[in-house]
């Protein structure tokens, strides 16, 4: 059983291998990404999923990965988006849903055209870390979104920093929203980083890949630290005589 979910495991590193240049290493590390070698690929490729097939070793249904629920919005506009944020509660302004759905989904794309994402984002954190990138962690994707929809003053809805694997190397940061006063669990995230500045959305518990949990001390920092930056007077630039 244990070999089988290996063998499944490297299986799947080697396909997606083959879509990108290097790797996405999202579920190793944020920071870093390894190459596995075409010949180890094409060596478990060609000899052990035939002898997996052959030999009907498969991973039980128990050990199946959990069905996502997740989609990518189709546009600023996504009406499918909108309509989740609106069934949050019947106290939620459409208005509002429209405008968190428009600036969630031109956010992330700004982004990642102004840090020039690669396809891969493990791999954008990687080429960050050697100095090659100027920015595109997802924390700073989930920065700039909760500072956008904050200044929105949003009333019927609700934003919250959610984390997962905090303090670790494959921590990751979202943005999740609820109606206002509904409990966090209830949320829907808003991941632009995920998808290279796609946005990704869904319900916080169908989310195969991490388990959230609220910070509320992170987005207050974040929150603060905007609010200390435009009361700061700033600098004269009039030349002086």
């Amino acid at each position: 059983m244990l070999f089988s979910t290996f063998f499944a495991t490297i299986l799947t590193v080697c396909w997606m291998t083959q879509e990108f240049f290097l790797p996405d290493t999202s579920a190793l590390s944020k920071h870093f990404a390894t190459v596995p070698t075409p010949r180890l690929c094409s060596y478990f490729g060609a000899v052990v999923l035939p002898a997996l097939l052959t030999f009907g070793v498969f991973i039980p249904s128990a050990y199946a990965r959990p069905r996502s629920e997740l989609v990518l919005a189709t546009s600023a506009e996504d009406p499918a988006l909108q309509a989740r944020l609106v069934a949050l509660s019947p106290s939620v302004d459409p208005e509002e849903a429209r405008r968190v759905t428009y600036i969630a989904y031109t956010t992330g794309l700004e982004l990642a055209h102004k840090w020039r994402m690669v396809r891969s984002p493990t791999v954008q954190s990687f080429l960050i870390n050697i100095g090659l990138k100027k920015g595109g962690y997802c924390y700073q994707f989930a920065t700039e979104l909760l500072l956008r929809l904050d200044a929105e003053k949003l009333k019927t809805l609700e934003l919250h920093w959610a984390e997962s694997d905090p303090g670790t190397d494959t921590e990751h940061n979202v943005i999740a929203v609820t109606a206002r006063g509904q409990p966090f669990e209830e949320g829907i995230m808003l991941d632009n980083w995920r998808e290279a500045g796609h946005l990704l959305w869904g319900p916080l518990t169908g989310d195969p890949s991490h388990t959230w949990q609220e910070n509320k001390a992170a987005a207050a920092r974040r929150l603060h630290r905007k609010a200390v930056t435009a009361d700061r007077p700033k600098r004269e630039t009039t030349p002086r005589k």
